[in-house]
């Protein structure tokens, strides 16, 4: 399984995401400042690295865990998906790949820090933001993770797209 976290710049739910997925974070009380800070990629990509896949690492299952920041495209990621098809046809493999989508969990505090720190370069009052929304969001974070573990596993499907629009 390939498991592929998704948002607008793949900086901020994604990283916390992956960070989740990888039993990198503490699940039983909110995150600290310095935790949030200090996940890979939280707020470290540019927009060069847009469309790019980073990884965060491989899971206990042995699954290899991405993010990947997609701007506005509603093509994105139903792309990748016909593309995964086309390569998974073409050569045999049959190795199930997840497109999680973690923008529904993203609250206004994120988005206007990620506004600020990433988009206009003002991290005195984007940083803080940021943390703010991390802090909002991480529980959802959490649930959305274990959603889609869960339902990669059970699915029969070899390539699966979760909008997680049950996660606002």
């Amino acid at each position: 399984m390939i498991y592929i976290y998704n948002d607008y710049a793949g900086t901020h739910s994604t990283a916390l995401a992956a960070a989740y997925h990888l039993n990198k974070l503490p699940t039983d009380r909110k995150l600290t400042k310095d935790e949030i800070l200090h996940v890979d990629y939280f707020n470290k990509l540019t927009q060069k690295d847009f469309g790019k896949f980073f990884l965060h690492g491989i899971d206990e299952d042995g699954h290899p865990v991405y993010s990947i920041g997609r701007k506005r495209s509603k093509f994105f990621v139903p792309a990748l998906k016909q593309l995964s098809a086309i390569l998974q046809e073409r050569y045999g493999q049959k190795e199930k790949i997840i497109f999680s989508n973690t923008s529904p969990t993203v609250p206004l505090a994120m988005t206007m820090g990620g506004f600020f720190s990433r988009g206009i370069h003002i991290d005195f009052i984007g940083v803080p933001l940021l943390v703010i929304g991390a802090k909002q969001a991480c529980g959802t974070i959490q649930n959305l993770v274990e959603y889609t573990k869960q339902t990669a596993k059970s699915s029969s499907e070899d390539i699966l797209i979760l909008d997680n629009k049950n996660f606002k």
